[in-house]
């Protein structure tokens, strides 16, 4: 059983009360526009830290990281980036890794370089909170709105969920207050 935390869209800003709220996580996720590489430490330095950079990163910050970010946490495959979207409204770049992935998962494809299908989803960019399965793809989406205090949205928010095998569960929003 693993317990994440996901953020995304810190902006350079890290909420000291986002540790408090992922004291109790294994890994935490960073979904893009993290802002500076002393946010991007901070959270290293304090749980296990996978991130992506997002289009407001910028020197070390993007050297850093990658654009995409594939990886397996227990029996869950994960992909993800900053700008995705979310079912029905994707960025149209994703759209053949979902296919393939989608290939894969009905058995139509054969895997190749190791390649498995997405389980997971997740993105940031649009400082909107959202959960939701996208049965065109069959994986679960997610977007933990924005933890930063720039943009226009009026209440940062975080994600916090277990893996537990191929089991998603026990999600909490968790909403830090008015920015």
């Amino acid at each position: 059983m693993t317990t994440i935390g996901v953020l995304s869209d810190t902006h350079g800003y890290l909420d000291k009360r986002v540790l408090e709220h992922f004291s109790a996580c294994d890994e935490i996720w960073h979904a893009g526009d993290i802002g500076s590489m002393e946010v991007l430490q901070t959270l290293r330095e304090f749980r296990p830290t996978r991130a992506v950079y997002g289009n407001m990163d910028s020197g070390d910050v993007r050297y850093s990281l990658s654009e995409f970010y594939r990886f397996r946490v227990e029996d869950v495959n994960v992909l993800m980036t900053h700008i995705g979207g979310y079912p029905g409204r994707y960025n149209p770049w994703l759209l053949p890794k979902f296919r393939e992935s989608a290939l894969l998962k009905a058995g139509k494809q054969e895997a190749e370089n190791g390649q498995r299908p997405i389980d997971l989803f997740v993105c940031g960019h649009s400082h909107i909170l959202k959960v939701q399965y996208d049965h065109t793809y069959g994986f679960l989406t997610m977007n933990p709105g924005a933890a930063g205090k720039q943009g226009w949205q009026t209440v940062q928010t975080l994600l916090r969920f277990v893996i537990d095998g191929k089991d998603i569960r026990d999600l909490e929003v968790i909403e830090l207050g008015r920015k």
